[in-house]
């Protein structure tokens, strides 16, 4: 038998799963303590007493789509030996996300640039702390490329990273807007091209 508290997670992990669906089809403005109550058959007063005011429901979303983020992508890929091993993890994993989850439901990180491109605020900031998490994280993993040989010593990580992360970018209009069912497979096809361009013949 459930007791208080477990079914209280289990709404706040209804109420998370639905926001979340929410802000990568319509934004993060989309979310209202209503709307989420009205979904799930909800009171207002169930919602905000298990995740606050709409704001915090906003934040709650952002946080929570990072930490799934980061469990599909970068967390099974630290498995894979540092340098180019690891790196192709990352962006197969990516893409297999992408598959998964952005390309029917929306990308937080994408949209949510676009949405609080030119607005202020802590949402934005929120945002953008993820965002570039998940840069540094990139970044990171190409300097170790770097460091074991497999890519140049004078390569510019982020000139690098601009342009991996710009993959997925370009994926998710191609794929959404223009409906692409290719798109994917073009991604990691310039991916491929990129580290083909780039990688070093002998690793020390």
């Amino acid at each position: 038998m459930e007791t208080k508290t477990e079914r209280s997670e289990l709404t706040l992990a209804a109420i998370l799963d639905t926001s979340l669906a929410m802000a990568a089809a319509d934004g993060l403005d989309s979310l209202t303590i209503g709307e989420v109550a009205k979904r799930l058959g909800l009171s207002k007063s169930g919602v905000f007493s298990r995740i606050g005011s709409r704001e915090a429901l906003q934040a709650a979303v952002i946080d929570e789509y990072g930490r799934r983020f980061l469990a599909d992508v970068f967390t099974p890929a630290m498995r894979e030996p540092r340098g180019l091993p690891r790196l192709n993890a990352i962006m197969r994993l990516w893409m297999q996300r992408a598959r998964d989850v952005e390309i029917k439901m929306g990308c937080l990180y994408s949209a949510g640039a676009f949405e609080f491109d030119d607005r202020e605020g802590p949402l934005r900031e929120l945002l953008l702390t993820h965002v570039q998490r998940w840069r540094s994280a990139l970044r990171r993993t190409v300097l170790q490329a770097v460091e074991v040989g497999h890519l140049p010593a004078d390569l510019d990580p982020d000139q690098l990273v601009f342009e991996i992360d710009g993959l997925f970018v370009a994926l998710m209009r191609e794929a959404r807007f223009l409906r692409d069912p290719r798109a994917a497979d073009r991604a990691w096809t310039a991916y491929e091209r990129i580290i083909r361009s780039l990688q070093v013949s002998s690793p020390r």
